[in-house]
């Protein structure tokens, strides 16, 4: 599998009795790290453009969250639906019409790595109206967006405290310096302007310990580069795999390494 050979993840069938639907959870060493999923049987009619990541914010309650969506002038797609004993998900688009989804979890808590090679890094918001969507994601969830001179910051305050007492102990020791951004250690992504004719929507990036080697990866697997980037901090690709789903692979490469 791509995914498996690209991020050395292995695969755990997670498919609720009956469904239409087939789920396998993604783990490194055990620990969940993303979710694949889609029709049993694909339809004939499916296409590449068919397939893409989906950004999931943990809630505690879906209901009560799905509310607060609709009340900020979002819209829900899916109402709250269980997805077997994992949890309740729901589908919703934001104020600009950007998709995202609720997770309020059971079974499955979500994410159990990241920041490490193979593991979700962030998930970017690209925004038709960003004034309008920071008002959303303020309202609805009470996160931050901060201006840092080159890039707005997306940041949910304590996440970083939770990271570190949970699945990122080193997060603190690792994202230390002068030249850090306050607060990067909550960032949980960054908003950035649709490019022309790009619908508002949410873009996922996983941190890779080399892009070079994992886009080689890639490409060998049948997956299209569609860009490479160095920048300060990072080394990135744009890919697309061989179902059409776009992600970026992003190599931590921090100013002195």
């Amino acid at each position: 599998m791509f995914y498996g050979s690209v991020f050395g993840w292995t695969f755990t069938d997670a498919t609720p009795p009956e469904s239409p639907f087939r789920y396998a959870i993604a783990q490194l060493d055990g620990k969940d790290v993303a979710a694949i999923g889609g029709p049993a049987q694909p339809p004939e009619t499916s296409t590449t453009a068919d397939s893409s990541w989906n950004t999931y914010v943990a809630v505690d309650d879906a209901h009560a969250a799905s509310e607060r969506v609709t009340a900020a002038g979002g819209r829900i797609v899916d109402p709250p639906t269980p997805a077997g004993e994992g949890g309740i998900s729901v589908v919703c688009t934001d104020a600009t019409g950007a998709r995202f989804r609720l997770w309020q979890a059971k079974r499955r808590p979500g994410a159990q790595v990241t920041n490490t090679p193979g593991s979700w890094n962030f998930s970017n918001l690209h925004a038709s109206d960003s004034t309008t969507a920071i008002a959303f994601y303020t309202e609805v969830f009470g996160w931050s967006f901060d201006d840092i001179g080159y890039a707005t910051m997306i940041r949910q305050p304590g996440y970083g405290e939770h990271l570190a007492a949970t699945v990122d102990p080193d997060i603190y020791e690792r994202q230390s310096g002068e030249l850090v951004p306050p607060g990067f250690s909550d960032a949980i992504g960054w908003l950035a302007p649709v490019q022309d004719g790009e619908p508002p929507h949410w873009h996922v990036a996983f941190t890779v310990a080399d892009r070079d080697e994992t886009v080689t990866i890639a490409q060998r697997l049948g997956a299209t580069i569609l860009t490479t980037e160095d920048t300060d901090w990072t080394k990135d690709a744009l890919i697309r795999d061989p179902q059409g789903a776009v992600f970026t692979a992003s190599q931590f490469t921090p100013p002195g390494d």
